[in-house]
Order: structure tokens, then sequence, then C-alpha cells
């Protein structure tokens, strides 16, 4: 019984850790929005990693209001995507079209073309920090 009873606290100690590291898996893929992590990597900056994702949006979703703890580099892969920066005014930027998000920014993504939509995101953050945080 004891043994059973520690696997039990195992699993659920790695399952919470995995939401503490990686809690963006679960909310991007939220119906119509889906996130494939393409790679992630220690950076020569002492305690930054960089990683890469793709997002795609079907016609219509969005990503609300969220922030990461450190910058993101969104490259346009297809569709038309809105995002709001906190502060400034709303964007529409089509395929082949960068966005500077800074540190700590609030900011959303929705698809308002008719069609998919789809963005390259590279993280560079702090390593061990979750990597998104939906603002209250």
């Amino acid at each position: 019984m004891k043994k059973r009873k520690k696997i039990v606290l195992i699993v659920i100690a790695i399952v919470s850790l995995s939401a503490l590291l990686f809690p963006s898996d679960a909310l991007a893929q939220q119906s119509g929005i889906k996130r494939t992590d393409l790679q992630r990597h220690d950076l020569s900056v002492s305690g930054h990693e960089t990683i890469q994702a793709r997002i795609d949006f079907e016609p219509g979703t969005a990503f609300g209001m969220h922030s990461h703890p450190g910058e993101e580099v969104i490259y346009v892969l297809e569709g038309l995507l809105e995002y709001e920066i906190e502060g400034e005014q709303p964007v529409v930027l089509k395929a082949g079209d960068v966005l500077f998000i800074p540190a700590g920014k609030n900011h959303s993504a929705k698809n308002v073309g008719k069609v998919r939509g789809a963005e390259l995101a590279t993280y560079i953050v702090v390593k061990g920090k979750p990597l998104l945080v939906m603002k209250k």
C-alpha cells in the first residue's frame, strides 16, 4: 500500500511540475488553436532560453491577453492575424509580416481572416519561469 501511495504522489508531482513549466501547452490547445513546440535551447546568457513554436488559429479564434517572462518575436506564416499589445493600437499582419513584443507586455492574437492563420513564435525568456501568464 505504501508503494502505491508513493507512486501516486510521484505522478502528481510530475503532472504539477509539467503544468508549472508548460502552462501554455494546455491553454493553447483550446478549441480552434493548436500549438506545436518546435525547439527549446539554453542560451549563452545565463538563466535564459529560447523556445520556438508554431501556433495555428482557425478562422475567428482568439487567444486572450497574456504575457511572457521575456521577449516574443512573431513571424506570420499564413492568414490574417490581429495582434493587440496593451496600450497600443491593434495591428493586422499577413503572411511574411513580423512583430516584436517586449518582455512582460500583455498582448493577444486573433485570426481575423476567413482561412486558417499561423505564426512562428520565438520566445527569448527567463528559464524556469512559466512561459505564459494569462492576464487576470
